[in-house]
């Protein structure tokens, strides 16, 4: 049998968890895993291009657990009533290839982006970082905000957004949870006085929605938004202020802002900063720029997460999802018990 998490028993869970709680126990699963980075199978995602969105497979394995996640992303999608990003995830037994875990992974991978984001933030931004602005308040924005509150003690945030209502829907959900917000007037008047800038666009275009000269020295640019050929959000000549730090450069060069640079390009690979092998920030001037596109292993690191969380709980079902007759040999003897077969 099968364990299986579906969206009401993850939603069950979350409220019952608390969110900033799960993004706090995900990212010591993510440091984990980060840390024994060389142990893991690495490929970039395999994606299918549309003109409505892209659907994408991000597969891993570390020789004892297999893993992989179902992600589409359509912009497009909220304006005829569907979110833009779903997904879903498997754990299998590489030594009988039997799926041992599934889950909904639409909420899981916001949860996840969030814990990847702040793992990163850690090591890169300030430690008197106190002002976080946000440039784009959809889907993942809540949990970003409340990530870096849970991992870095920011409560006060600067938005915006093109969409007025999307603001609004931001504000209405996290006023009330303590933060103090302000409605920018646009992207240059949202990052004044920001330690750390979260930039969660979802348009897929090479968009330019800062430009290098809004960036001052010591911040922290949390670049999530850019995760697939010809979507961008960041000025180029940004990349040339600071460090750039990234989870996969195989999959970044192809999908992140650095998909605008030369295939040469240095980056740092965040593995390394965790493993000692490589510098994370400098100096307070520094500016350091995190080019999230998502990688697999992060999604391995959410899926043992929940795994583990809900052993032991009523947050699964069994699923009846692989045929295991009794004799290994016999499949068709399944049918036999039920009907007669052949006619």
């Amino acid at each position: 049998m099968t364990r299986f998490v579906d969206v009401r028993n993850m939603v069950r869970w979350t409220a019952a968890s608390g969110v900033e709680n799960i993004i706090s126990g995900m990212i010591g699963y993510l440091e984990e895993d980060f840390k024994r980075w060389e142990e893991f199978d690495k490929t970039p995602r395999v994606a299918s291009h549309t003109s409505f969105g892209v659907i994408e497979l991000m597969p891993t394995s570390d020789g004892e657990t297999y893993g992989f996640k179902y992600v589409n992303g359509h912009p497009a999608n909220p304006a005829r009533g569907f979110q833009t990003v779903t997904a879903f995830g498997v754990l299998a037994d590489v030594h009988n290839g039997y799926p041992t875990f599934l889950t909904e992974m639409t909420l899981l991978t916001a949860l996840r982006t969030s814990a990847t984001s702040v793992m990163f933030a850690k090591k890169l931004a300030r430690s008197d970082s106190k002002v976080m602005a946000m440039i784009g308040t959809g889907t993942q924005s809540e949990f970003q905000a409340l990530g870096f509150r849970a991992g870095l003690g920011i409560s006060t945030l600067r938005i915006w957004d093109t969409d007025p209502q999307a603001m609004e829907k931001f504000v209405a959900n996290m006023e009330p949870l303590g933060f103090d917000i302000t409605v920018a007037s646009s992207a240059q008047d949202a990052v004044q006085g920001a330690d750390v800038i979260t930039t969660c666009t979802a348009d897929k275009a090479n968009a330019t929605i800062l430009s290098a000269d809004l960036i001052a020295p010591g911040v922290h640019l949390n670049a999530i938004g850019g995760d697939c050929p010809g979507k961008t959000e960041l000025d180029a000549a940004i990349l040339d202020l600071g460090e750039v730090f990234v989870e996969f450069p195989e999959q970044t060069r192809i999908e992140g802002e650095i998909q605008q640079m030369p295939a040469d390009f240095p980056v740092t690979e965040f593995w390394k900063v965790l493993c000692d092998q490589a510098p994370g920030r400098t100096s307070d001037e520094q500016i350091t720029i995190y080019d999230s596109v998502g990688f697999a292993i992060e999604d391995f690191s959410a899926l043992r997460y929940i795994r583990d969380a809900v052993e032991g709980t009523d947050y699964f079902t069994e699923l009846d999802l692989v045929a295991d007759p009794a004799n290994p040999k016999d499949l068709f003897g399944l049918l036999a018990a039920f009907a007669p077969v052949g006619s």
